[in-house]
């Protein structure tokens, strides 16, 4: 065991088999043994040896802890419940036993199974948790039962009773046990009797969190829509603490709600349960007020009610009705509210909120005010003012971060906004000196102003300034080398390096972002989405494998959370656990790189490595199997990762948000649909039998053809969808969702090709099944098919001519599209190649057949059908446009080794000197990236042209 706990796999299995010599029925040494062999891959003889001790139905503690381990990592939580429901027949009465195979149950979310041996656990030793356990499996049934009715009518119900029997009989202890009860009168819509038992005696357990009786009141008092108790909690949870945000939002829906409802308090006894309510605008006015003057009491500044002061402003506004009650200018208020908070990072994001409140005339008015009262000093005349210390800094940031958002930047022109792109630099390298003792791992403190500079950048290169995006690039790296763990300077650039086409930079700087868990799901969409089309095959691979990783092993993870909930009795948790998991398994994300991975596999190793037909067995793909939840698909990304400073209408919208998810479903659907397709051509094969025999339709190679027909009538609806989808010429915001390889796929002619090689394979069986006798006008439509290919591969070849960085009034231009069509192309040729193996699996046999016949009749001159003569061309032709593509390929090395950018004189002679040595690592980043594509797809096309040469019948 020690040897296997250190790796040292090989020698485990060498100290098992001594033991076994000796002892040759020794359990736990065989099971060691089967780890051993299982981590050193060979996993066939691991499961032998494995069930050959389970099917001995062991009792001992060892053997099956360490059969435990090796089906957790054999993937096989199933046979662990075996293994428990044996050992638990034999010693009925063992605790323990008994709580694994509860716990064994809970690992493959068997319910049911659960809820009964929960009991079982309890008639052995009637302790609390067990028996709850038992109610919360009862719980999980209702969550996933498929029938709303049947969890409100049945399991819940029958929870509902199992929790009222222990509380007849005051056996209640715990607190989970409390908060399993409310849950399930939540989840029966049972609110009044909820509030009753959070408000009684059982109520007084709930004290784990921080006012967890009062917020459980308050969701019920909120679902019963008894505003004047929701008022009254609020109002006197606000009077404990005057800077809980969630209470004021209550306090203010509560007092409108019950002004709408003209409510009033009655006479003689309380207002509500919860004591004194406010139902007029009057008292939340002097309410707010109060809290203010209580504030300037206080010994640290509060946020809170100065804020709600704006909110109410913001409601009042709203119904029409503000300037009645003096509550103060919005403008002023904010200004003062600056001058309180405008020191500390959270000041811009609060005002934010309310910026909507100034009228926009006052905007330049506003800024100037602001500015100001900030302490800033000039070493000279004309010099920018700076500020003394990181207070000042802090308020001036907050002040250019207002300037963006209000939309003053976006309103200069080219030359104001370059003037400005300097000032903030200069800020931004004067601040610097704040953050002399900042460890590596901290943020400078005027790193802002540098991402606020290039933001101005970004707006003047999509106004077609194209040396701005270099300008971009430059001061991000230089930003990046000053704070190297700021992941916002890293994502802006990955953005900008992927818009570019270079994506060699990218990888080193997402693996430095340290992506977690869940993040791999969140902004996992960053890497994938470029890797492959801009030919970056082997990093590709290896982002696909990075999401993943982590997708699949949260499906092992989900379970092991869930045990250790209902260990810790933290029932509430388990319901989320599972929608978590559910919600990663349904993630657009995940169906997009499980699809994108294994056309990836195909296209690097189907026919030059292994196999068509090998490949596709070895990723267990059948045409007839869609496992994408396309009706459940959740978009996890996240689309507001980058930060933006940018006025509501040029930032991304709800609508933004629809419409990618359309497009990335759209996309998904094209990609699946073609994966389907492809491996649908292997089960094509060529089965030798009587051609009038009644069997071949049975057994199903007839049927197969139908699956592909099907396929491809879906995938022309596809591309119909995704055509009328690009007819809208969506533009999202620069820092928005990136748009998908729809349209390029569409515009370049890949998608036609694609589409018409897998009509070819339609007419190829069919020329199959009624054999070469009576079939000219099937023969001539594929010679047409094969003629048309050619001339549509070749117009794609020419939309991947041109230099692909070109340089151009000294300034660099790249040209992303024609890096995506090579990538097309070569996905292209690579799906005609395997349709073209097909073709050849179907004419060799019936030449030989030809030939024999040729020998019998002793006869020189058969007549060769004409389709031999056409595939024959069709492949010779293939072979000259791929060995043209390699040279076009080659001529591009040779251009972009030659390219010298060291003697590109950048005009803008605005550069500095530390400045131009970042501009020059930037270019040579993006030159050598694309070096690195152009290599890439050159080395695949020439495994694929070796394919071609073996095509000759």
């Amino acid at each position: 065991a020690d040897y296997l706990d250190n790796g040292n796999n090989k020698m485990a299995i060498q100290q098992a088999d001594k033991l076994l010599k000796k002892h040759k029925d020794l359990h736990c040494a065989k099971v060691l043994k089967a780890i051993g062999l299982q981590r050193t891959g060979k996993q066939d003889e691991a499961y032998a040896l494995a069930q050959e001790v389970a099917a001995l139905e062991p009792t001992d503690d060892n053997s099956l802890q360490a059969l435990t381990i090796l089906y957790r990592e054999m993937h096989r939580p199933e046979l662990v419940t075996k293994l428990y429901e044996a050992a638990v027949k034999k010693v009925p009465n063992s605790e323990e036993y008994h709580s694994h195979l509860f716990m064994a149950y809970a690992r493959v979310g068997e319910y049911k199974k659960m809820q009964q041996a929960g009991m079982a656990l309890y008639k052995i030793v009637p302790k609390n948790p067990y028996y709850f356990w038992s109610v919360m499996s009862l719980i999980m049934q209702s969550i996933s039962a498929q029938d709303e009715n049947l969890s409100k009518t049945m399991f819940l119900p029958l929870a509902e009773r199992m929790v009222e029997k222990m509380v007849k009989e005051d056996k209640i202890e715990a607190e989970a046990e409390v908060e399993l009860y409310y849950m399930i009168l939540e989840r029966l819509e049972k609110y009044k009797e909820a509030l009753d038992v959070v408000r009684g005696k059982l109520g007084e357990k709930l004290t784990s969190e921080l006012q967890s009786r009062e917020n459980k009141c308050m969701a019920m008092y909120k679902k019963l829509h008894r505003w004047p108790e929701c008022n009254a909690l609020a109002r006197r949870l606000l009077l404990k603490n005057s800077d809980d945000w969630q209470f004021y939002i209550t306090y203010f829906d509560s007092v409108f709600q019950l002004i709408d409802e003209s409510w009033t308090p009655p006479a003689e006894e309380e207002h509500s349960l919860e004591g004194v309510v406010h139902c007029s605008i009057e008292q939340a006015v002097s309410f707010i007020e109060e809290r203010i003057t209580e504030e300037s009491k206080s010994s640290r500044p509060l946020r809170g009610p100065y804020l709600a002061k704006l909110e109410l402003i913001r409601r009042l506004r709203h119904r029409g009705c503000n300037d009645e009650y003096k509550l103060g200018d919005p403008e002023e208020l904010m200004f003062q509210y600056f001058k309180k908070f405008g020191d500390k990072p959270c000041c811009f994001t609060d005002l934010k909120v309310f910026v909507d409140l100034l009228p926009p005339s006052q905007y330049t008015k506003f800024i100037r005010q602001l500015l100001d009262v900030i302490p800033l000093a000039a070493a000279a005349e004309n010099e920018v003012a700076l500020p003394g210390d990181i207070k000042a800094l802090q308020q001036h940031l907050c002040v250019v971060q207002l300037s963006r958002l209000l939309g003053l930047y976006h309103a200069m022109e080219k030359k104001q906004k370059l003037a400005v792109v300097r000032e903030l630099m200069l800020r931004y390298r004067h601040g610097l000196e704040f953050g002399k003792s900042c460890l590596k791992t901290e943020l400078q403190f005027s790193d802002y102003y540098c991402l606020l500079a290039v933001h101005l950048l970004l707006d003047l290169w999509l106004e077609g300034e194209e040396a701005a995006v270099w300008q971009c690039l430059t001061l991000l790296e230089e930003g990046l080398s000053h704070s190297p763990s700021n992941a916002q300077f890293k994502l802006l650039l990955i953005r900008i390096y992927c818009r570019l086409g270079a994506f060699e930079p990218v990888s080193e700087l997402y693996s430095s972002l340290d992506a977690k868990h869940i993040q791999h799901d969140t902004i996992g969409y960053l890497l994938t989405r470029y890797a492959g089309s801009l030919g970056h095959y082997a990093a590709a691979s290896q982002s696909c494998n990075f999401a993943l990783r982590f997708f699949h092993s949260n499906q092992k993870d989900t379970s092991e959370y869930i045990i250790q909930a209902y260990k810790y009795g933290a029932f509430e948790k388990i319901p989320e656990f599972i929608a978590f998991r559910n919600r990663l398994n349904s993630s657009l994300h995940f169906a997009q790189v499980r699809t994108e991975r294994m056309l990836l596999d195909l296209l690097l190793e189907a026919n030059i490595s292994t196999s068509l037909e090998e490949s596709i067995k070895s990723m267990s793909l059948s045409p007839e199997e869609d496992d994408i939840p396309w009706k459940d698909l959740r978009d996890n990304r996240d689309l507001t990762v980058l930060f933006s400073w940018d006025p509501k209408d040029r930032d991304i919208s709800e609508e933004h948000r629809k419409l990618s998810l359309e497009e990335e479903t759209l996309w998904l659907r094209i990609r699946s649909l073609t994966l389907r397709l492809v491996s649908g051509l292997p089960t094509l094969g060529h089965t030798i039998q009587p051609k009038n025999s009644e069997k071949t339709a049975e057994n199903g190679v007839s049927s197969k053809i139908d699956t592909i027909r099907a396929l491809l009538q879906q995938l022309e609806a596809a591309v119909d969808s995704g055509k009328k989808f690009l007819e809208q010429k969506i533009q999202y915001p620069v820092l928005g969702p990136p748009p998908t390889r729809m349209a390029g796929f569409f515009s370049n002619g890949s998608c036609q090709c694609q589409t018409s090689l897998f009509y070819l394979v339609s007419d190829i069986y069919e020329l199959d099944t009624n054999g070469l006798e009576d079939s000219a006008e099937i023969q001539e439509r594929i010679g047409n098919s094969f003629k048309s290919l050619v001339e549509r591969l070749t117009d794609l070849f020419n939309k991947c001519k041109g230099d692909l960085i070109e340089v151009r009034d000294g300034t660099l231009k790249t040209h992303p599209s024609l890096l995506e069509n090579l990538v097309f192309f070569v996905e292209t040729i690579s799906i005609a190649l395997w349709v073209s193996s097909y073709c050849d699996s179907v004419l060799r046999p019936f030449k030989s057949n030809l030939q024999k016949k040729k020998k019998k009749k002793k006869e020189s001159s058969v007549a060769m059908p004409p389709v031999f003569t056409h595939f024959l061309d069709y492949v010779t032709e293939l072979q000259t446009l791929t060995s043209n593509v390699i040279d076009h390929i080659k001529g591009l090395e040779i251009i972009l080794t030659a390219l010298k950018l060291e003697e590109l004189s950048l005009k803008d002679t605005l550069l500095l000197q530390e400045e131009k040595k970042f501009t020059k690592t930037v270019q040579g980043k993006v030159q050598s990236s694309y070096h690195h594509s152009v290599q890439e797809i050159g080395e695949l096309l020439k495994k694929r042209l070796d394919t071609i040469k073996k095509l000759k019948i």
